[in-house]
């Protein structure tokens, strides 16, 4: 009922301010003095209603502008998002490509090589398991690599040629679980020793070298260059982690690092050299 009332007193209100309306237009267009009279009237009776029709409609135009705007917001955060997003990939892009290009130009300065022609391959390709270790390179027989051929990087030795087709070669690293490596000790002029694989992410070790044998950390290893090995001599195997005495072997066992960093293969030199040579 109260309800009901209201809304009666608001029809009146507003069918009143019509007429006021009309009154004043009327006046208006006759000329009539007392229209400014009026007119203030008129104001003073509209005020409140005007006054309570704005509040109630301005929330709503704030919704919209805010619409409006919130849109406009997410679009620019999107375009923002994707800018950061392509810098990323460019910084990583350039990250790896500075990376190769370091790779590349170790590779012009290997003093180890001598004048040993090579053959510059990419890595397109690591195979790993819990024992293997391979990579693929992109360089075959048309480009004069053969199979047997020594696989350098900027470190040392890398490995060696397994398998061969006209545009990729495949090597078996040092690691590999069934590669081995005649080496010797600089240190010592006689001592010599075998370096096995033990798999990928792991050292490789020279087990049973004769008791008394003077390893200590940090010692290098080269490559042997034994009549009839697989590797010319004064390569770089790795260096040694660590030495211990074998009880009741009568030996010692040294675990090695290898020298070329194997986890970082971008580029690497193929030695034309074959045992033998």
């Amino acid at each position: 009922m109260a309800r009901a009332k209201r809304s009666r007193k608001t029809t009146i209100t507003v069918v009143v301010l019509v007429l006021l309306s009309v009154t004043i237009l009327t006046a208006n267009a006759q000329g009539n003095s007392s229209a400014t009279g009026v007119r203030g009237i008129v104001h003073d009776l509209t005020e409140p209603v005007v006054s309570s029709l704005q509040a109630v409609f301005r929330p709503v135009g704030n919704f919209f502008a805010g619409s409006v705007n919130y849109g406009r917001v997410a679009d620019e955060n999107a375009q923002l998002r994707y800018t950061l997003h392509r810098l990323q990939q460019q910084a990583v892009t350039n990250s790896l490509a500075e990376a190769q290009l370091k790779q590349v130009l170790a590779l012009q300065h290997l003093s180890f090589l001598g004048s040993t022609p090579t053959v510059m391959a990419r890595t397109i390709d690591v195979g790993r398991s819990n024992f293997t270790a391979t990579i693929t390179l992109d360089k075959g027989t048309t480009s004069g690599v053969l199979t047997g051929m020594p696989v350098v990087g900027s470190g040392g030795l890398v490995g060696r040629i397994i398998s061969v087709s006209a545009h990729s070669a495949t090597v078996r690293l040092v690691t590999d679980a069934s590669s081995s490596v005649s080496v010797a000790f600089p240190s010592m002029t006689t001592e010599q020793a075998i370096v096995h694989g033990e798999g990928p992410d792991s050292d490789m070790s020279a087990l049973y070298l004769p008791t008394g044998a003077k390893v200590t950390k940090g010692s290098l290893l080269l490559t042997s260059g034994l009549t009839g090995g697989v590797y010319p001599p004064g390569i770089p195997v790795g260096t040694v982690t660590s030495a211990s005495s074998v009880a009741g072997a009568g030996g010692v066992d040294v675990t090695v690092m290898p020298a070329a960093d194997l986890s970082n293969l971008g580029y690497v030199d193929v030695l034309q050299w074959t045992a033998g040579s």
